[in-house]
């Protein structure tokens, strides 16, 4: 009897150190560290290049630039280049709210809209041969109206990102000359 219950937690153990030596010995896809094609085009429409080393001034600026566009700014760590704010707005869509109310009429059934949603914007500055680099991003996390998170998405319109970096040079040119 005791020979079967050895037996067994024997079997039991060289059971889980070959599951744990297969899962250890797996490798990661390539396609899991791949770039994806449109990477580099949204990494440009991001980034732009400031003919300035003074990251104090560019972060600054970009705090004022922020606040101006109604962002409150939730982190700001200037010695690593690091600025993140975020503002929210209504997310109400009428479509939405014309299909709920359709949905409601047709099948007597409640549901969910969208209702709010936040927008967060992160800056980030880094030196890079005599000059630096800023990078802007854009998110936004809507919820509905039952709580729930019903999209996160990264906004990617290129006009919003030309506008930023527009609004950016004339504050970086205006702190420049103190006007």
């Amino acid at each position: 009897m005791r020979r079967t219950v050895a037996n067994i937690v024997v079997a039991g153990m060289l059971s889980c150190m070959v599951l744990i030596g297969i899962g250890c010995s797996s490798t990661i896809p390539k396609s899991a560290l791949a770039m994806s094609p449109q990477a580099l085009e949204v990494r440009q429409m991001q980034t732009r290049r400031y003919a300035t080393m003074n990251e104090a001034k560019l972060l600054s600026a970009s705090v004022a630039l922020l606040q101006d566009l109604g962002f409150s700014i939730d982190n700001s760590e200037t010695k690593v280049g690091l600025i993140s704010g975020s503002k929210d707005r209504d997310a109400t869509d009428a479509g939405q709210v014309v299909g709920a109310a359709l949905v409601a009429a047709i099948f007597g059934v409640s549901t969910p809209i969208d209702d709010h949603q936040k927008i967060r914007a992160s800056v980030v500055t880094r030196p890079s041969m005599g000059a630096t680099n800023v990078r802007v991003t854009f998110q936004r996390v809507i919820w509905n109206t039952d709580g729930q998170i019903s999209r996160l998405e990264r906004l990617d319109d290129p006009e919003m990102y030309q506008e930023f970096f527009s609004k950016l040079s004339k504050s970086v040119f205006l702190e420049g000359h103190e006007i």
